[in-house]
């Protein structure tokens, strides 16, 4: 869940009204830390359309994956011990945090690759 930080993050008005569901997911990210998140929330309005649906698409499948461990789980902690399901739990998502992150963090590189050419071109 995000920080209680996250109150801190400067999002304008303008960016809330025309992204109000990629904010929603970007503050809701388990994956990212406020410094991700203002990153993030501050491109928005210099994004591609292209590169809005993939940061919808990755945001969306971790909700959802997230979402299909905690479904998946639910059940064994009848069975299993809460201890042990929650170290299991918390590994996986840590190792698909890491995934995300690895594949955010590309793509933040190839952003501010764009970012500086473009910035050269004009």
């Amino acid at each position: 869940m995000p920080s209680a930080q996250s109150a801190s993050l400067v999002i304008p008005d303008e960016t809330k009204k025309k992204f109000p569901d990629l904010i929603k997911l970007i503050l809701a990210s388990e994956s990212m830390n406020d410094e991700e998140r203002q990153y993030w929330v501050n491109i928005l309005p210099v994004m591609t359309p292209d590169q809005i649906s993939s940061l919808r698409d990755i945001l969306e499948t971790e909700k959802k994956q997230l979402a299909e461990i905690d479904k998946k789980y639910s059940k064994e902690i009848e069975t299993v011990g809460k201890d042990k399901l929650v170290k299991k739990t918390d590994e996986e998502r840590r190792k698909r945090r890491e995934k995300r992150l690895n594949k955010e963090q590309a793509e933040q590189s190839k952003e501010m690759e764009k970012a500086e050419k473009l910035l050269e071109d004009i």
